[in-house]
């Protein structure tokens, strides 16, 4: 017969009562078998764990090395059962997203700050990434939610659309065009442009609506990030048109937004993990992420 976790059980008992009698009254078990457990254990390790003197128990010291392990492997229980209680509580979970940066600042702080308003214990990381990287590590299952603003098909990921809206204009304050409350495509020819880089989606949308309406701008900067077209514009150096999330969060001193008289479409899409276990949560994200559009 092995050393069994009853053994232990009633060792650490004794340890903690002081005494048979109470270590009893601990594990809600008579003293006779208690006695037996504790000798037994001593049998089974070949060594005394307890020295009996007028009817006490004193502890030896090989008895407190022990109790000293035992403790730190209760310890790590505790916390075991805490957390596996805990997974039964929306509000004691975790939640981990990859994003674009884009909507890391510009989408996400508004529905995080509303999810965790409703569970404050919920834990939150936010993992910012570009394609290809946040394709493959959504492909992977590493994360319980990715947003993007493609609609392209992923092995292992199911896409639903988060939020459609339409891209705005961003002009520098006080630039003349700043007057008009929308504006259309032609109010662009001959002004200086700031655009995202050749290869986002967003900007060959963009140029293709410019080159099939005939109209030149000056192209002069241009770069991958809308937070930084923004900046770029607020300094004076063109107008641009970006997504309108990260346009709300720039409208501030510097920068003015301006709908345009056509569409071009912005939207958002959650990547859902099919072969990861699902977040209970997930789903009320997603609702606070379309609330955003309304």
């Amino acid at each position: 017969m092995d050393i069994q976790h009853r053994h232990i059980e009633v060792f650490r008992a004794v340890m903690t009562a002081g005494s048979v009698t109470g270590a009893a009254a601990l594990l809600h078990t008579s003293q006779p078998t208690l006695s037996r457990d504790l000798a037994r254990l001593e049998q089974l390790l070949g060594y005394a764990l307890f020295e009996r003197e007028r009817g006490r128990l004193k502890p030896t010291a090989r008895a407190r090395q022990l109790f000293d392990e035992v403790e730190r492997s209760f310890q790590g229980l505790g916390r075991v059962i805490e957390r596996a209680k805990g997974l039964a509580r929306d509000d004691d979970s975790e939640l981990s997203i990859l994003c674009l940066p884009a909507l890391s600042h510009a989408l996400l702080p508004r529905a995080v700050a509303r999810l965790r308003a409703a569970h404050p214990g919920l834990r939150i990381s936010i993992t910012p990434a570009e394609p290809p990287l946040l394709d493959a590590w959504m492909s992977e299952q590493r994360y319980d939610l990715g947003l993007t603003e493609t609609t392209t098909p992923l092995p292992g990921v199911r896409v639903e659309p988060v939020l459609q809206a339409d891209e705005v204009a961003v002009l520098p304050a006080g630039h003349p065009l700043a007057a008009k409350p929308r504006l259309a495509l032609k109010d662009f020819a001959g002004q200086d442009f700031v655009s995202l880089a050749p290869d986002d989606p967003y900007r060959r949308e963009i140029d293709a609506r410019f080159d099939a309406a005939g109209v030149q701008r000056r192209l002069g900067v241009q770069t991958h990030s809308a937070v930084a077209v923004c900046e770029l514009v607020r300094a004076g150096l063109g107008l641009a048109i970006v997504n309108p999330l990260t346009a709300a969060v720039c409208a501030v001193q510097g920068v003015v937004v301006r709908p345009l008289t056509v569409s071009i479409p912005y939207r958002v899409s959650a990547l859902r993990p099919l072969h990861r276990p699902a977040q209970p949560l997930v789903d009320e994200l997603l609702r606070a992420l379309a609330d955003h559009s309304t």
